[in-house]
């Protein structure tokens, strides 16, 4: 097979990526289509085609595989386009989806809102009172059958579900993580009374200890897997019938990706799709460059998000938040906020400047759009500031009008606060480097690190224009703008180079010194899980690696860290080193001194991911070599531009990205502008173009000579 192709679905834009076997990558961006996302995807998709110069047909038949970020479920979740859903549960236990182990009103919260307790709410519970059945049955903490699985209020169940037209079921029975039979013999019931039904287990979907996070996961696994399924199964046919050779690949939220087919079944995995993407492909292009500490910082349409790669790594999370629920899904980790290209900027109560969350989406878009949009976002500020020329937009695909830009931020922010357009959108640009630089610290030095010993990669169709000065406000010496081939499609083609991943986890609390026996028998009843799932995709793999980790906390304490297991056969040693690499990933987090080791320490939770590693994994190719460091050759104008509160408008040269070469290298203030994204370069600092086509910036004087 020639080609692979990576395709990321945000709420404004859809980025793809074709990289073929000789080191070649295109990219093509196009608007997302939200009343039917697989419209967009198939458009991008034609788009690499046209690019190429080849038939559509063509190019699929000889693709290996397309690795498709969804947003679908994400979006679902938010506009609770979802299936209604029945839940069984063991007897007296319906209301804890309720109850919510009261955390429902704190999680997720901001510590400002959290202050605000006339305000805060628990969410509304998943599911109705009227749809929840309850049936005589339990298991206890050891797994021991305690009172039988009563048949016939199954029966009952399934009945009352069917008067209801319910057709998708979250089973969720106390302590089944332990032991899974009582939820196997629902499913076989359900299956015999209600063949079409959707059904999801506890057991499979989050085998984890405490019951409303696991029942919570199950629930919303549960809603979301019919709806994709109705999205993927169609945009998988017609794939397949224009040519696709290969497997339709979703990402997941651990990084990896899982077959179409697959992804329902485990239809919460895919939630954070979209925002592994960019992880993955900055961890990809830092094995390139060297580099093992990174911040990324991908500002779309919509949101700005961060992740981490550290020591090589992505950082990952055991759980995430959604809606103030706690859900049990293995992930990158990324943070995000609503403050993207799209944000919207708008006065407070009190008289105060605020951009986002609000988005104005890619309908009607920013006002400088004149798609009826009238209120003024991020990137009409970057539009009157002169950053963003209104002229070439999208490579000059869209004409923008500044005018409109001018006169949304006008009369919405500056009236308001005595400013005139420009320093409106200057007002804008500040507040939005601020809350972004607030968010990329708190990610780093919340996680134990400090931001000093990090690069930044930015990518995203804004992420280059306010990434220097996110990545000063950190301390942060070197960034880097991933320009060559893959441009602001930078997520897609860390989609179209991550590998398969499957996940399998279960809770078996216990106190160190833990019985290695048990802790053996656990990884192996995990990892033969991966392993079956792993031969399940249809995907032919160069090699399959299994990893472990465990969930650990000191004795008494409510929450675990998530720490690295050895390999290999476990015995007393293995054990030994268990403990020592929570004690010292405790001290990273807390900091030297905060641990308790005189308390004891807990094993929660054991897990094993398995990768599969693809055969034909894309990376960058070289860039054109210049002849000489002079950059002067590529400037294409020069306009005022606003890049810094203390300097205000200055004339600044605009380089044209395709005439920029590696080796080239120039000072700033400077502008580059790539079909797809701007760059922005700092006065007093030194940009150049490396061997892959990649923005350079020095951000400290010492680097800058």
């Amino acid at each position: 097979m020639k080609f692979v192709i990576g395709i990321d679905v945000g709420g404004t834009f859809t980025d793809a990526v074709v990289a073929d076997t000789d080191g070649n990558i295109i990219g093509a961006k196009t608007p997302s289509t939200p009343d039917d996302y697989s419209r967009g995807v198939l458009t991008a998709v034609s788009d690499l085609a046209a690019v190429l110069e080849m038939d559509e047909r063509e190019m699929l038949s000889n693709t290996a595989y397309i690795a498709h970020g969804t947003t679908a479920s994400i979006n679902a979740l938010v506009t609770g386009n979802v299936e209604p859903v029945a839940f069984i549960t063991t007897r007296g236990h319906g209301d804890s989806i309720s109850i919510m182990n009261v955390e429902g009103r704190y999680l997720g919260l901001s510590a400002m809102a959290l202050q605000d307790t006339l305000t805060t709410r628990k969410p509304a519970p998943l599911v109705p009172k009227s749809r929840i059945f309850e049936i005589t049955e339990r298991i206890d903490q050891a797994g021991d059958v305690v009172v039988p699985l009563n048949e016939d209020e199954v029966r009952d169940a399934v009945r009352g579900l069917q008067e209801m037209g319910v057709q998708a079921v979250a089973v969720s029975l106390l302590w089944s993580f332990q032991n899974p039979q009582h939820e196997h013999r629902v499913r076989d019931i359900i299956a015999e009374m209600a063949p079409e039904t959707f059904v999801a287990l506890s057991s499979d979907i989050s085998p984890r200890i405490r019951e409303f996070a696991r029942s919570s996961t199950t629930i919303m696994s549960t809603a979301l897997g019919p709806p994709l399924r109705r999205y993927l199964q169609p945009l998988d046919r017609e794939l397949h019938e224009r040519g696709l050779a290969g497997p339709l690949l979703i990402m997941q939220s651990s990084g990896g990706t899982i077959a179409a087919d697959e992804a329902p079944a485990s239809a919460i995995t895919t939630v954070g799709s979209v925002l592994s993407g960019g992880v993955v492909g900055a961890t990809r292009l830092a094995q390139q460059l060297g580099h093992r500490n990174v911040v990324t910082a991908d500002v779309g349409g919509t949101t700005f998000l961060v992740g981490m790669v550290v020591d090589g790594e992505p950082v990952r999370a055991a759980s995430t938040i959604i809606n103030q629920h706690s859900i049990n899904v293995p992930t990158i980790k990324v943070d995000a906020i609503g403050s993207g290209g799209g944000a919207i900027a708008w006065i407070d109560a009190g008289g105060n400047l605020r951009v986002g969350p609000q988005s104005a989406a890619a309908v009607p878009g920013p006002a400088a759009y004149d798609a009826g949009g009238t209120d003024p976002t991020v990137t009409d500020a970057n539009i009157v500031l002169g950053i963003i020329d209104p002229n070439f937009f999208l490579g000059g695909k869209r004409q923008l009008q500044v005018e409109l830009a001018e006169r949304a931020l006008l009369e919405k922010v500056g009236k308001p606060l005595g400013l005139d357009a420009e320093q409106a959108a200057a007002a804008v640009y500040e507040v939005q480097n601020a809350q972004t630089a607030d968010l990329a610290r708190k990610v780093v030095v919340e996680a134990g690190h400090d931001p000093r010993d990090f690069v930044m990669y930015a990518f995203g169709g804004s992420g280059p224009i306010h990434a220097a000065a996110i990545a000063t406000e950190l301390g942060i010496s070197e960034l880097v703008v991933p320009l060559g081939a893959a441009a602001s499609g930078f997520s897609a083609f860390g989609l179209a180079a991550s590998d398969v991943t499957v996940t399998a986890e279960l809770s078996d609390p216990g106190t160190f010194p833990l019985n290695p026996a048990n802790v053996q028998a656990n990884y192996d009843t995990a990892a033969a899980r991966v392993t079956g799932a792993l031969e399940r995709q249809g995907v032919q793999y160069q090699t399959v690696d299994i990893e472990r980790e465990f969930d650990a906390r000191y004795v008494s304490q409510m929450f675990e860290v998530t720490v690295n297991a050895p390999a290999g056969d476990v015995d007393e040693d293995t054990i030994k080193v268990m403990a020592e690499n929570f004690a010292s990933r405790y001290a990273e987090l807390y900091g030297e001194g905060a641990a308790a080791a005189g308390a004891g320490y807990q094993a929660i939770t054991y897990r094993v991911r398995g990768v599969g590693r693809l055969p034909f994994r894309p990376v960058l190719p070289p860039h054109a070599k210049a002849d000489t460091t002079d950059a002067s050759g590529a400037i294409k104008t020069r306009r005022r531009v606003f890049l810094d509160v203390t300097r205000g408008f200055e004339p600044t040269p605009i380089y044209d990205y395709d005439r920029l070469k590696a080796g080239h290298q120039f000072d700033g203030p400077a502008v580059i502008e790539a079909v797809t994204t701007t760059v922005t370069i700092p006065a007093e600092r030194t940009a150049r173009v490396d061997d892959y086509g990649n923005i350079r910036v020095s951000l400290t004087e010492e680097n800058a000579q």
